[in-house]
């Protein structure tokens, strides 16, 4: 039988909605073999309680992170699979990148408010690896919020419509978030004896306009393990995009290792699941992704 694996997971110890330990027993439910837990810029869900919970649940648990980088044209996602997660240095990075998430959330929170919006910035600072997608759904979640948000949109918009209409480039609650650039990310992970993964390069084309060539150069720029070919992409309006074969043909012709991953956050009956069951995978070949990823 075909292993089922999942490399692309967030808990609450980012912007997940589960802890890392329920996160566990959701894979163990879905009879899910190996799993990563790739939170934005923290590893801080890979404890010895969760090594050891993974261990007792028979889950192969294999150390990830997702690190945010911009490059001239938009904000890009890099994915580090097996990186030395006692490192000390590679924590530190990890932690400067967080603290700038903090001074985003101050300067967006203001754009926000002028534009009439509230939300609760005391509650979004305790969170350490604070995102936009915490910021939207604070906003879109607050009843206070409602009336503007009806007059805006004419209904009450997802995390995702908010982000990409009010938050994103040329938006009017745009913030530039200081950040590090694709290559820099790809260098840390290195450094911490990571492999690296160009994650959901499907996203950047339908959120970002990019084409097949800017993600050629993305890669050159990189110099990743892989790219995470294997995903379903769901755009603003909760249409689920397949482009799993256009992204697996792009990585056998430019030489990449291939991944895949649910992104899962929360189950919002949408989006992808924890293993992505009953998602067309394309005969993807589970077992030689997991070997090829383990190699030394």
């Amino acid at each position: 039988m075909e292993k089922i694996i999942d490399l692309h997971i967030h808990t609450t110890v980012s912007d997940g909605a589960l802890t890392p330990k329920q996160v566990i027993d959701e894979a163990v439910k879905n009879g899910v073999d190996t799993i990563a837990i790739a939170d934005h810029d923290t590893i801080d869900a890979y404890t010895e309680e969760l090594l050891n919970y993974a261990k007792e649940k028979k889950i192969n648990l294999i150390p990830a992170v997702e690190i945010s980088t911009k490059n001239k044209k938009c904000g890009i996602h890099v994915l580090g699979y097996n990186i030395d997660i006692y490192s000390e240095k590679f924590k530190d990075k990890l932690a400067i990148l967080r603290n700038a998430r903090h001074d985003y959330l101050f300067a967006v929170a203001s754009k926000l408010e002028e534009l009439g919006y509230i939300l609760n910035v005391e509650e979004l600072d305790k969170v350490e690896a604070v995102t936009k997608a915490h910021i939207a759904l604070d906003v879109v979640n607050n009843p206070n919020n409602k009336e503007l948000l009806l007059e805006n949109f004419g209904h009450i918009p997802n995390k995702g419509e908010f982000i990409e209409t009010i938050m994103n480039e040329s938006c009017p609650a745009y913030v530039k978030k200081a950040s590090i650039t694709p290559n820099e990310a790809a260098e840390l992970i290195r450094n911490a004896g990571g492999k690296v993964v160009l994650a959901h390069p499907v996203a950047y084309v339908y959120e970002d306009g990019l084409n097949e060539e800017d993600i050629l150069s993305l890669v050159e720029d990189m110099n990743p393990y892989g790219i995470e070919a294997n995903y379903i992409y769901v755009d603003r309006n909760d249409k689920k995009i397949n482009d799993i074969e256009i992204w697996n043909a792009f990585a056998k012709k430019h030489h990449l290792r291939t991944t895949v991953g649910s992104d899962f956050h929360n189950q919002d009956g949408i989006r992808p699941v924890i293993g992505l069951l009953n998602e067309d995978l394309k005969d993807m070949n589970a077992s030689e992704i997991l070997e090829n990823l383990c190699k030394e």
